[in-house]
């Protein structure tokens, strides 16, 4: 794990995404923070210490350009923030999103084989409590900041949840946030 913000070696880009890409960065970004929210129930404070350990905060100095970095998604609510995000705040949010699974690791292995052992036993994975909390928490964060959240339905917000969650598992390895990088260049989200 790079722990320098100038230490993108293994986060290659040969061209630079243009708008529709870079736009669609923020929004996964902001999604996969948010998954992580509400599994670990990690705060501002929390992934601003992140930054700190990482000595990220050139690029993200405090509370307010954290917000304001998150802010940066095309499908929050708020007209606040602001509405661009460079490469360099991208990769360290990628950085800062591998170090924060990384902690969370055993959290993340648990809630990804109870998930797995619920699908196994053709059980409903809410009925499992971390998997039920998880899903509540992550179903309020994303009904409380994008825009369509109150559009979208119980069962494809469902879908997204445990989608993010086992992605996490992925990035939570030694080199996750090279494969959240490399994800990010290889899509867009719709």
């Amino acid at each position: 794990m790079p722990t320098s913000a100038r230490n993108w070696e293994d986060l290659p880009l040969n061209t630079p995404p243009d708008g529709q890409h870079l736009d669609n960065m923020k929004a996964h970004l902001d999604l996969i923070l948010m998954a992580l929210e509400a599994l670990t129930e990690i705060s501002s404070d929390g992934i601003l210490q992140a930054v700190h350990a990482l000595n990220l905060e050139e690029v993200i100095a405090d509370r307010v350009a954290l917000w304001r970095l998150r802010q940066s998604n095309p499908k929050r609510k708020s007209s606040g923030g602001r509405k661009k995000m460079d490469v360099e705040e991208a990769r360290s949010l990628v950085i800062i999103i591998g170090y924060l699974a990384q902690e969370h690791r055993e959290l993340l292995r648990r809630a990804v084989g109870l998930l797995e052992q619920m699908i196994a036993q053709n059980q409903e994975p809410h009925q499992a409590s971390l998997l039920g909390d998880y899903l509540d928490n992550f179903s309020q964060i994303y009904q409380d900041r994008l825009e369509e959240g109150e559009k979208v339905t119980t069962q494809s917000l469902t879908q997204l949840a445990f989608k993010l969650l086992v992605d996490l598992l992925f990035y939570s390895s030694h080199n996750g946030h090279r494969r959240l990088w490399l994800a990010l260049l290889d899509y867009s989200i719709p």
